[in-house]
This record gives structure tokens, C-alpha cells and sequence, in this order.
């Protein structure tokens, strides 16, 4: 269809059908974006706290190696390990949560509900020629061209953070360490932050992007949508009528298999049960089952073909709560029905050598 015809936006039920197989507006860049700055963000909090942890670390770690014999022993090698471990986690622990936060908010808020269906193989869309085409076609340069764009903002954002202050790099001549350090951290996560907040304005106007172009995919033409309301929006009055008729197609289908049951199970009045046994199934085969008009439509349908009608209330009711038009009869049912179709098999082979001896 081509594009132009696309003049009408997507109804609501397009919409959700997209979204269900897995066309959704996702910017990877947002989500790197949002991440980055949480860790950013994160460090800048926790910086001073997880300078001294290492420094603590350094100190343990040194004060240990400076006696031999804790360095040679299992003991030793041991405390080291925990001093380790346990700094590593206490330091690198809010910052790798932060990040994985933010990656789960981030995916929640641009893909939404989850579609478990998008995840399904079809391996009817694997397509070499359309990979070959992603990968080296006009579409893959346009990316590349737009990734190096994004390198650029961001490495510009940082160099102009990171430009003025090397002039003042020479006043930190003859700085002790720990001044030295703690300036030159702060300059690193200043930039770090600039560069954060550029790249989470460049996801931001990615994402516009990638939901502009999603939003003219899901366009439909004039008659698309002409279809889709002549489709869903049915009167009241024809889905009722649409019903009636798929319930009396059911109930005929269901009428029409009376005559081949072995026997119908009645109560007198109330319920009735057509069952049918071939040898093919491990159980009876439930045929039609109804009650009050229809029990009495399949108990006259029965006698004009004659299908044995035997009463009996208390199975009859059992039948018709317990099972289902087309299933089997439940194992505590069998003893029952067995007995009902002995006595049926027993009558029909008297009547069959009486009618033989006349």
C-alpha cells in the first residue's frame, strides 16, 4: 500500500495489535542515557564515603602484606580476600543497583505492559535478504552516520567542560596527594555529569525520533479504518442475533447425534443425557445432554429413532452437571453408567432372539 494512501492515525485496536507483536517505541540511547547518569549521579553521592572504604581497604591490605607470615598462611590470604570482597561490594553494590534500577524503569516506561507473544519465533520473518539489507543498506549508514552525530555531542559537551581548567593545572604543582586526588576526581565527575546530561538530551530527542517514525508506520488508509469499525463496532441487535443463530446451529448438531446414542439417561421430567459407547474410547461418550424443553426434544428424538430411554434421576442428574457435550463420563460415574448399559445391551438381546423364534 503506498505511504501516501497512510493518511488516517492508528485507532486504539491497531494500536494494541502492534503492541502485541512487539512494535513498540524503544531509544536504546534513552535507556544508556538514564543509566549512566543514575551511576553518574551515584558516585557523585557516595564518592567521598567510597574513597575512604578503598582508602580503609589499602591501608588493611598493606598493614597485612608488611608481616610475612600472615602473607604465607591461610589465615592471611583469607583476611585479605574479605577485606577485599567486602570493600568491593560495599563500594561498587549502590552504584551497580542505582543502574539496574534505572534500566528496569526505563524499559517499564518505553515498552509498557510486557507481550510474552512478541518473544515467539516465526521463523516465516527470517529473512537473509533482509538481513543483509539491514546490516549494508541505506538504513544501517543513516545509523552509523547518526551514532557518530551522538559521539560528537557528547565528546564536545565534555571537552568544552574539560577545557577550561587545564589552565589551572599548573597551580596543583607541589599538591599532596590527597588534595591532588580529590581535585582531580571532582574535575572527572564534573565532566562525567556534562557528559551524562548530554547524552540523556540526545536519548530524549532520539526517542522523539524513533516515535515519529513509529507513529507514521502505524498509519492506515481511509479504508483500513472503514473496515475495522464495520468489524468491531456490531449492534447489540445483530450480536444478539449472531448468538441466537450459533446457538441453534449448536443445539440441531447436538439433536442430530441423538439417534446414534445406545441410551438416553432421564429424569422423568427435568434432565436428560445421550450416551454412546463404540469400544474406541476408554469411557461412555457424553452425545447431547439438556433439560426441561430440550431434555424433552432429545427424549422424543430418542423414541422416534428407538434409542432406548431409561430413567434414572439420580444419575441423570450427575451426568448433566458433571460433564460436557463430547467429553467422556467421569471414573466415578462408570459403575453407574455400566449398569445402565448392561440392562440396555441385556433387553436388546432378548428382543433380538424373541424376534428370531417368531
Amino acid at each position: 500500500m503506498p505511504a501516501e494512501n497512510r493518511t488516517e492515525k492508528a485507532t486504539p485496536r491497531h494500536r494494541e495489535d502492534a503492541r502485541k507483536r512487539g512494535q513498540v517505541v524503544r531509544s536504546p540511547d534513552l535507556g544508556g542515557a538514564v543509566v549512566l547518569l543514575s551511576g553518574v549521579l551515584m558516585i557523585a553521592m557516595l564518592g567521598a564515603h567510597m574513597a575512604e572504604a578503598l582508602a580503609r581497604c589499602m591501608t588493611a591490605m598493606l598493614g597485612t602484606t608488611s608481616r610475612p607470615q600472615l602473607v604465607t598462611s591461610a589465615a592471611g590470604l583469607h583476611e585479605l580476600l574479605k577485606i577485599t570482597l567486602s570493600t568491593a561490594l560495599g563500594t561498587a553494590a549502590p552504584v551497580a543497583g542505582a543502574c539496574f534500577a534505572a534500566a528496569l524503569v526505563s524499559g517499564a516506561a518505553q515498552l509498557g505492559r510486557p507481550r510474552l507473544t512478541a518473544l515467539r519465533v516465526d521463523v516465516h520473518r527470517i529473512s537473509p535478504r533482509k538481513g543483509a539489507k539491514n546490516l549494508f543498506g541505506p538504513n544501517a549508514i543513516f545509523e552509523t552516520g547518526k551514532a557518530l552525530v551522538k559521539v560528537g555531542i557528547v565528546g564536545a559537551i565534555a571537552a568544552i567542560s574539560l577545557i577550561p581548567n587545564i589552565a589551572g593545572l599548573a597551580s596543583q604543582v607541589g599538591m599532596g596527594p590527597l588534595a591532588l586526588g580529590a581535585s582531580a576526581g571532582g574535575k572527572a565527575l564534573e565532566v562525567a555529569e556534562h557528559a551524562a546530561f548530554a547524552y540523556l538530551l540526545v536519548g530524549a530527542v532520539d526517542y522523539a525520533w524513533r516515535r515519529h517514525r513509529h507513529e507514521r508506520s502505524l498509519r492506515m488508509t481511509k479504508q483500513e479504518v472503514k473496515e475495522e469499525e464495520r468489524r468491531y463496532t456490531i449492534a447489540a441487535e445483530v450480536k444478539q442475533a449472531l448468538r441466537r443463530r450459533q446457538l441453534q446451529a449448536a443445539r440441531a448438531r447436538m439433536m442430530a447425534s441423538v439417534p446414534d446414542a445406545d441410551v438416553v439417561v432421564v429424569n422423568p421430567t427435568h434432565f436428560a443425557v445421550a450416551l454412546s459407547y463404540d469400544g474406541t474410547k476408554p469411557a461412555p461418550e457424553v452425545l447431547a445432554k439438556g433439560r426441561d424443553l430440550i431434555a424433552a426434544q432429545i427424549r422424543r428424538v430418542a423414541e422416534e429413532n428407538d434409542v432406548p430411554v431409561v430413567p434414572d434421576a439420580p444419575l441423570a442428574r450427575a451426568l448433566y452437571s458433571s460433564t460436557e457435550i463430547g467429553q467422556v463420563i467421569p471414573a466415578e460415574l462408570y459403575v453407574a453408567v455400566a449398569r445402565v448399559l448392561a440392562f440396555v445391551y441385556r433387553v436388546a438381546h432378548h428382543r433380538a432372539l424373541a424376534g428370531s423364534a417368531a
